[in-house]
């Protein structure tokens, strides 16, 4: 029982109600112990292979499951009972950690070239909070990395005293950081969440002495975890599998600096790509967020070529500076086309802004595919989201770009759709791209992400119930005078992937309940199933004012488990809750 005051001279009284199993809960229960109220491990696993499609469930497997609720339950008896009641089998069901909605292992084949997956990607991995003047630390990569970060992002300055190599977003107020602090941090969690390599994008604005130092430092640092190519071309990309526990670095060989400065005056004669007006399109912009034509502060470039402008006098190559470089950055004169073009017996990183990619999907988006089934494309954001913002990923994917590089330190749906993508697989911060983007047909074609397609498969949501609030929160967090109105978006159940796929549905709003039942149904037919996010949203009905957010989570569809699942929900900044989670059935028609 809980109670809120009103008025300081009365109070409510709210009965905190247990989550009791629901009809569906109470049918399966009853259907595999053949209307018993005691359920064996034999026909836990009948319910495991049948009802939740797990069909590589083992009896060991449910008799693991079946000793751990009654270990959590019946600690006490736990050596007497071989059997789950209904309020165990409940209690199985809404378990986030034994009946998760996806999968917790590596399931894809590794043994492909980089270029063949997406890659868990970040931007100026360095900064604490905004681009202007937040501070830099290593703290930042560290928390990255133990999500599952691949790809960290360094920006490399001359120090005050000109021998020092410092990281910090360059022409800002943000503090800088040692290069050989971020170094050791790096060293040490590279590895923590993931075994499969890291790849170090360095933006280097170093003097050659300091592009040396850097050198000594990156080498002495990681030693026989550096990869160094057997030559400077690769023709293809190892697979991650062979890049185990490896470090990359990825950036552009010091002698394009000279080459890109004495290109700098042409480039003031654009080409008809460049010279094009075009918006970038609404789908890869975040909520709410405007449609800047140019940036406005310091920029990577369309292809990292700018960032040079700077500088002056650099030599023609530094030798061992030149020799870490594990992955070429770099790009072809000539515009946007040219820079698409594919290379016979080469690879290449191409790194794009947003709106220059934009640019290249609205005019060349089969060649932008074509490129990234061979070479690595990195996607960054403009220069005015000084409030660490990002661009919406799902298009970037799309068009099969594997480095869409995001501000981790944010938050949003966008970064909320990041997170979710790199659930998959494990976690581990590589995802295989669907065999439809590096197909190519006998007669040279490649996926057009704007054909119209049928629809390939359907998703149907079932929203139960959700628990924990009143665990996580204080109880007058939603509201001051009674319990919670939670709804999913009110709950809200959303895909999100080819455009056409896009939807977002409501449930009814329950109020007055910290444990809200809906039991409502959802159906969404799928187009292109295999880059649909399932994106969920609870908030609390707070008419008039603002609705209170209450939890959010994002999941690839392709790697739902079917059946009934426990979902646990996070927070804004993407940490998972300690206790709120929702109860669901997903299935495939």
């Amino acid at each position: 029982m809980t109670s809120y005051s009103v008025c300081i001279c009365f109070k409510r009284k709210f009965r905190l109600a247990e989550p009791e199993p629901l009809a569906d809960v109470k049918e399966a229960f009853l259907k595999y112990t053949a209307g018993g109220t005691h359920m064996t491990a034999e026909q836990l696993l009948g319910f495991l292979a049948e009802d939740q499609n797990d069909r590589g469930a083992t009896i060991s497997d449910a008799e693991r499951i079946l000793e751990m609720v009654l270990n959590r339950r019946h600690h006490v008896t736990k050596f007497a009972r071989t059997t789950l009641t209904l309020d165990d089998f409940h209690h199985f069901l809404f378990s986030t950690d034994l009946n998760s909605p996806i999968g917790s292992q590596v399931h894809q084949d590794m043994r492909a070239p980089l270029s063949h997956y997406f890659i868990y990607t970040g931007h100026n991995s360095y900064l604490t909070g905004n681009q202007l003047n937040s501070n830099s630390s290593d703290v930042p990569i560290i928390q990255a990395l133990k999500r599952g970060v691949r790809v960290v992002e360094l920006d490399l300055w001359p120090g005050s005293t000109k021998d020092r190599v410092h990281v910090l977003h360059g022409r800002t107020l943000t503090t800088p950081v040692e290069l050989i602090k971020c170094l050791k941090s790096i060293k040490e969690h590279a590895f923590s969440a993931s075994p499969y390599p890291v790849i170090l994008t360095l933006e280097d604005h170093l003097t050659p002495d300091l592009q040396a130092k850097a050198a000594q430092m990156i080498s002495q640092t990681f030693g026989d975890m550096l990869f160094y190519p057997k030559s400077e071309s690769l023709p293809e990309f190892p697979s991650p599998e062979e890049l185990k526990y490896r470090v990359i670095i990825s950036t552009k060989p010091p002698k394009e600096y000279l080459d890109s400065k004495s290109s700098n005056n042409s480039r003031k004669e654009k080409d008809s790509d460049e010279d094009v007006s075009v918006r970038v399109p609404s789908y890869l912009t975040v909520d709410g967020e405007s449609n800047d034509k140019s940036d406005s502060g310091r920029s990577e470039g369309s292809s990292e070529i700018d960032e040079s402008n700077d500088e002056c006098g650099r030599p023609l190559e530094a030798p061992a500076y030149k020799h870490l470089i594990g992955i070429h950055a770099g790009k072809p004169r000539g515009g946007l086309k040219a820079s698409l073009t594919v290379e016979v017996n080469k690879v290449r990183r191409l790194s794009l802004n947003e709106q220059a990619f934009g640019k290249a999907i609205a005019y060349h988006g089969t060649d932008v595919i074509r490129f990234t089934q061979k070479n690595l494309l990195r996607v960054y954001p403009k220069a005015t989201r000084f409030n660490s913002s990002n661009y919406k990923p799902l298009i970037g994917w799309l068009h099969g770009a594997q480095l869409l590089a995001f501000n981790m330190q944010g938050h949003g749906r966008a970064l909320w759709l990041m997170h979710g993508m790199f659930r998959a697989n494990g976690g581990c911060g590589y995802v295989k791209k669907p065999d439809f983007l590096l197909n190519v047909s006998p007669h040279n074609q490649v996926f057009d992400p704007k054909a119209k397609l049928p629809v390939k498969k359907t998703l149907k949501v079932r929203v139960y119930m959700g628990d924990g609030w009143h665990s996580d929160f204080k109880k007058t967090h939603f509201d001051l005078y009674s319990p919670p109105d939670f709804y999913t978006r009110c709950m809200q159940v959303g895909i999100a992937g080819a455009e056409a796929d896009k939807t977002m549905k409501e449930t009814k709003k329950k109020q007055n309940k910290w444990t809200p039942v809906w039991n409502e149904e959802f159906t969404f037919p799928l187009r292109v199933p295999e880059m649909a996010m399932l994106r969920i949203e609870v908030y609390e009905y707070n008419m008039p004012e603002k609705d209170v957010f209450a939890g959010q989570t994002c999941l690839p569809v392709s790697e739902l488990r079917q059946g009934i699942r426990a979902v646990p929900l996070f927070n804004r900044k993407g940490d998972m809750y300690s206790s709120v989670k929702l109860l669901m059935r997903f299935q495939f028609v």
